[in-house]
């Protein structure tokens, strides 16, 4: 599996994916602009190149490219890395516009460069259980789906909290659904700032009248990052933020019986799952993708992440 791959920003992201890249004996370089943070990253890693300027991390041509700076960068540097047809993980959101977005996929469509996002629940090992669950019938027909991701403090002053912690949701709903939302519906609040919204409540439709909301905020007196999916046949529980983060498949569902409603419930399970690290998963995939097609997290599923993100703050602020 060993390649040479670039991080691109040693921030506190950017650290993780060095440190993990580095585990895998995938880090051949490291692109920050900082050269004080710079010369720390390689005094950690003294066998990796450094550089202070992208432009030549870019020239030097590495198998694949991970993008972990600020938000407002990804489109420039992701538009350099692609126009050279070379490989790229974009750390979510993947652009600020689903216009970038759009035009990055169109980009890597025509020069070849492999395009992935970094919405790491997509390799959570228990969000890839549900979704073998959800494949394989057990829940029956599925109705509806809620997210949500609660904590107090991690405020932001520059974005408000459906773009901070919705992109995550919304990935976990797509993959499992299978599908883009086609009806967006959201309300928000804003406590502490002006022009920042604190708490939002977003309700998704997608087709076969499938149902979903995502509750997030970052007023909440304890942390919370639960999905909880419903069917015909079943229903599912999982809290990532739980010490134990077991996957409850509860055997209830409601029938109806001569048109009258009967609920039936019978011993729910805890459903096994083997437990490793989202992150490293990630990174094993993008690179074991190098060479062939990106199914999971690609550019596409980014470009429907950042459409939603898009929509919904257009919803919440012209009310």
């Amino acid at each position: 599996m060993e390649k040479n791959i670039c991080v691109i920003g040693g921030g506190r992201w950017g650290k993780n994916h060095i440190r993990t890249l580095s585990g895998l004996d995938s880090l051949a370089a490291i692109a920050e602009v900082s050269s004080t943070r710079l010369d720390e990253l390689i005094k950690q890693y003294p066998n990796v190149i450094g550089y202070t300027s992208i432009d030549d991390a870019i020239a030097a041509r590495y198998d694949g490219y991970t993008i972990a700076t600020p938000a407002e960068t990804h489109y420039e540097i992701a538009k350099k890395i692609i126009a050279q047809g070379l490989n790229l993980l974009i750390e979510k959101p993947m652009t600020m516009t689903s216009d970038e977005s759009v035009e990055l996929v169109a980009m890597a469509e025509k020069t070849g460069s492999r395009l992935m996002v970094g919405h790491v629940l997509l390799f959570h090992p228990a969000i890839i259980k549900i979704k073998e669950i959800v494949d394989s019938g057990k829940l029956g027909k599925l109705f509806y789906l809620y997210s949500t991701r609660l904590n107090l403090g991690t405020v932001r002053t520059e974005e408000s909290v459906f773009s901070s912690f919705a992109p995550h949701d919304i990935s976990v709903l797509d993959y499992i659904i299978g599908k883009a939302a086609t009806k967006i519906e959201a309300k928000g609040a804003k406590f502490l700032q002006e022009n920042i919204f604190d708490s939002t409540m977003t309700q998704l439709t997608y087709p076969d009248n499938i149902h979903a909301h995502i509750h997030v905020s970052w007023l909440h007196p304890f942390k919370e990052q639960r999905l909880v999916l419903v069917g015909s046949q079943g229903m599912i529980s999982f809290d990532d933020s739980s010490k134990e983060k077991e996957i409850h498949f509860y055997n209830k569902r409601v029938d109806i019986e001569n048109g009258q409603p009967v609920k039936i419930e019978q011993p729910d399970e805890i459903i096994p799952y083997e437990k490793k690290m989202p992150l490293e998963e990630e990174l094993k995939y993008f690179i074991g993708h190098l060479n062939t097609t990106i199914e999971v997290a690609d550019g596409k599923s980014g470009y429907e992440v950042v459409k939603i993100l898009e929509q919904v703050k257009q919803i919440i602020e012209s009310k």
